[in-house]
């Protein structure tokens, strides 16, 4: 039992490693390491060093798992997990706006629950799997209804799913294909948490002005005070992500910091 999850491990620390090195070669679409964790926590000229860094420590938890039993590989990949809980927490914290980079640049929709909870559910397989008698291949050799119900549970925990999903559909990025209507957009902002807990603090239901920017729309309104209050909604995934921001007179000639409340 305490082996059932070694399989599911080894094989996202693959997925991930390809990924983050795929994408760190081709460079993605302009920009794209800015906006994918953990590159967006460092410096321009260290994006692509740190996807290398963190790729080159996930294959090497991968293989040690497939051969080993050693403690300091299963305590490393714990590690590694809670590691990532943290660091997205921080990402949906200081940059709502950028994805998590988990398996690269088809991770690029913004840090959401469901990112969260994979990750704290992964640290908990990893936690499972501390003790576990035999290696990764033996493992891989003998599944079992625990095994199954670890990769369903990530399956519905995986927003790359959807991206995946839109890609083969659209065959573009998200910031490329055509988004949906203003009208439509907007009526998903008006169903979203976000705006349920701002909307009476609007003069108007009705926004003044609105714009598309990559894959986002903004939605600008006024607040009693006269006060700028836009909202960016998301566009992709069936329940896209909404961010809010207040832009005082006095903040105008800089950029907001936006509220990180998802919809």
């Amino acid at each position: 039992m305490l082996e059932s999850q070694l399989p599911i491990l080894i094989v996202l620390l693959v997925l991930g490693t390809v990924a983050k090195v795929s994408t760190a070669r081709s460079g993605g679409e302009p920009g794209a390491l800015s906006r994918l964790g953990p590159a967006v926590l460092v410096p321009g000229r260290m994006q692509t060093p740190a996807l290398l860094v963190c790729a080159a420590g996930e294959m090497v938890l991968s293989v040690g798992l497939l051969l080993s039993t050693h403690a300091i590989l299963r305590w490393g990949t714990l590690a590694f997990f809670a590691l990532s809980t943290y660091v997205l927490l921080e990402l949906r914290r200081r940059r709502p706006d950028a994805g998590c980079g988990c398996f690269g640049e088809v991770s690029s929709a913004p840090v959401g629950l469901r990112s969260i909870a994979r990750t704290v559910v992964l640290t908990g397989m990893a936690a499972l799997s501390l003790w576990a008698p035999v290696t990764g291949w033996v493992a891989a050799t003998r599944p079992s209804w625990l095994t199954a119900a670890g990769l369903l549970v990530l399956l519905v925990l995986s927003p790359e799913i959807e991206e995946m999903i839109d890609r083969v559909r659209y065959r573009a990025p998200c910031e490329q294909r055509r988004g949906p209507a203003e009208s439509v957009t907007l009526a998903m902002l008006r169903t979203s948490g976000t705006w349920r807990a701002h909307r009476d603090e609007l003069a108007s239901a009705e926004p003044y002005d609105s714009w598309r920017e990559l894959c986002w729309r903004f939605f600008a309104f006024r607040n009693h005070e006269q006060e700028d209050v836009v909202f960016a909604v998301y566009l992709s995934g069936r329940r896209p992500a909404v961010r809010m921001a207040v832009v005082s007179a006095q903040d105008s000639g800089s950029l907001p910091e936006y509220t990180p409340v998802s919809a």
